[in-house]
């Protein structure tokens, strides 16, 4: 499935893979945070092209290299952009030796059952379609998981791996992310939860086919060592969940056989107003701290 280089190096390679995948929702807030206001920008078009702009100056800085930012998730737009003449996804893996994924999922249902299920995705055998045409290894999708509840967590669980069927169709490779919020009231038994039913769909998956799991940093060590060794399992992937960085990084170093894909503890100190060297130093230092956590374990 897929191209075999990227595969070795997104299953067997040191590193960790950058989430540039800020929709619609979370763009306002990452744009705040890069310190451009909401009354700076008019409308979607221009709030996205100015995401679009802070993706691209991050692509493109010299740290952003396969050598420790194995992958980057992108969001639809992105992937459908272009950095330096080029499609992202081309220019991600010929040019900076990162694996291109994309963001599938369009938010979030309300609340039911302790869970918050995806949003019906009416377009993603086009969206599959066109990241195959472009050159992108997988796919990521993010469903939340508040409560321990039973019947909630096994359709969270449902959820994803028939859309990663459909996914895998495309010869694409899923990244199912059922986030733990971080501040559930009962994050040790839900993750206890979550666990049994990876491992349970995991198991009756059919031979030849692999998933990567992305998950909320767990409280105990080595919660989720089982999955690393699963043989259906490509690679397990920590999100940072709202942890700050360093706090996220120091979690995720306790935690063997996982690796970072962190967002906003990515780009936090990035600011807009920085000039080109003295940004490129800043992310330098975030990829640094980050690959560290990745690779080197407590």
């Amino acid at each position: 499935m897929g191209n075999d280089k990227m595969t070795a190096q997104i299953s067997e390679q040191d590193g960790f893979i950058a989430a540039l995948d800020q929709s619609g929702g979370s763009t306002p807030a990452a744009l705040r945070l890069y310190g451009i206001p909401d009354d700076a920008y008019g409308g979607d078009a221009d709030m996205f092209r100015l995401m679009h702009e802070m993706r691209v100056r991050i692509m493109t800085a010299p740290a952003f290299t396969g050598a420790k930012v194995i992958g980057a998730i992108l969001f639809e737009g992105t992937m459908d952009g272009r950095a330096e003449g080029k499609p992202v996804p081309a220019f991600l893996w010929e040019k900076r030796g990162v694996v291109p994924f994309v963001k599938v999922d369009q938010g979030l249902e309300a609340e039911r059952d302790g869970v918050r299920l995806m949003k019906p995705m009416p377009a993603l055998d086009a969206v599959l379609a066109r990241a195959a045409t472009l050159g992108v290894y997988g796919t990521k999708m993010r469903s939340v998981i508040n409560l321990p509840t039973k019947d909630g967590i096994a359709a969270v669980v449902a959820q994803q791996f028939d859309l990663a069927a459909r996914i895998a169709a495309h010869g694409l490779t899923p990244i199912i992310e059922p986030e733990v919020l971080i501040n559930s009231p009962d994050k040790a038994a839900a993750e206890t939860m979550l666990r049994a039913e990876l491992t349970g769909k995991l198991d009756a998956m059919p031979n030849g086919r692999r998933v990567m799991l992305k998950l909320t940093i767990p409280d105990v060590p080595d919660f989720y060592s089982a999955l690393t060794k699963h043989q259906r399992v490509a690679r397990l992937l920590a999100l940072s969940g709202g942890y700050t960085r360093a706090d996220a990084c120091q979690r995720l170093s306790a935690n063997h056989g996982m690796i970072a894909s962190f967002s906003r503890a990515l780009t936090a100190d990035l600011r807009h107003s920085m000039s080109d060297a003295v940004f490129n130093t800043t992310l330098a230092r975030s990829i640094d701290e980050i690959y560290r956590a990745s690779t080197l374990k407590a």
